[in-house]
């Protein structure tokens, strides 16, 4: 799929977008153009990372997501966890047809000012599939998220990447290019904490500014007693990122409502 490059978005003469690189072939001026083109229209950009799985990292940006949209904000929520997207489950949408044209893609309208787009609302019946990609060929199909989506004006455009540090959340980085941080999510204890350490640096290897750490999956209170109850431990996302000198931006406990 290619696109009709169009770089008509600003009056910024300066801007890497209005001019073939040196070196650069035309049909790749043309493609990073485009893609230049469409990033203008969103204003923020926030990627939503951990070095760790199984830490709630989709469950956080959903939520983040659906937060922003309650706030009037008009938001594009973009899974790029190739081999195990979640949010078409989380917001109930995996089997929504996609709609597209020669050119281009159009995401999922859940509403609200919400717009979202996952490899996952693309399998349609066959979401028991197993992706067998390397690399190249998921770098490939994150440009097409980035390039071709239909995603208008934002005011957020929030990634969901997958766990760890590889090919997923470098790409959509480097494509991006001027992303405003990464809200990085741990649990508590210090097996987790201990591999997200790792998406510190990977941030600032990259030149990506953290916006701050989560700590999901922070304790749990009985519906019945009220008592609670740190299962995973306590405190290590906060001393992570107090260690790091990082923002810490909260702790979310279990919720039986969310695993529901």
């Amino acid at each position: 799929m290619t696109s009709e490059p169009k770089c008509n978005t600003c009056d910024d003469n300066q801007c890497d977008g209005k001019n073939q690189q040196p070196g650069e072939k035309e049909e790749e001026f043309l493609e990073r153009q485009a893609l230049k083109s469409r990033m203008c229209g969103i204003k923020h950009k926030v990627i939503v990372l951990s070095g760790k799985g199984g830490v709630g990292k989709s469950t956080v940006a959903a939520n983040l997501a659906v937060s922003l949209c309650m706030a009037g904000k008009t938001v594009g929520l973009l899974d790029i966890d190739i081999h195990g997207p979640s949010i078409p489950k989380l917001l109930h949408i995996e089997h929504v047809p996609v709609r597209g044209t020669e050119n281009s893609i159009y995401p999922v309208d859940v509403g609200n000012g919400l717009k979202v787009m996952s490899i996952g609302l693309l399998l349609g019946e066959r979401d028991d599939d197993a992706i067998i990609w390397r690399g190249p060929m998921k770098h490939s199909v994150i440009k097409q998220f980035l390039r071709d989506v239909e995603w208008g004006d934002l005011d957020y455009l929030v990634v969901d990447s997958p766990p760890g540090t590889g090919d997923e959340p470098m790409t959509v980085i480097q494509l991006i290019g001027d992303a405003d941080g990464a809200v990085i999510v741990t649990t508590p204890q210090e097996l987790a904490v201990q591999d997200v350490r790792r998406s510190i640096m990977f941030c600032r290897k990259l030149d990506l500014p953290i916006l701050g750490v989560v700590e999901n999956m922070s304790g749990f209170r009985c519906p019945q007693c009220q008592a609670h109850t740190h299962i995973f431990g306590s405190g290590g996302g906060q001393s992570m990122a107090e260690k790091a000198g990082v923002p810490f931006l909260g702790a979310i406990p279990i919720d039986q409502e969310v695993v529901r």
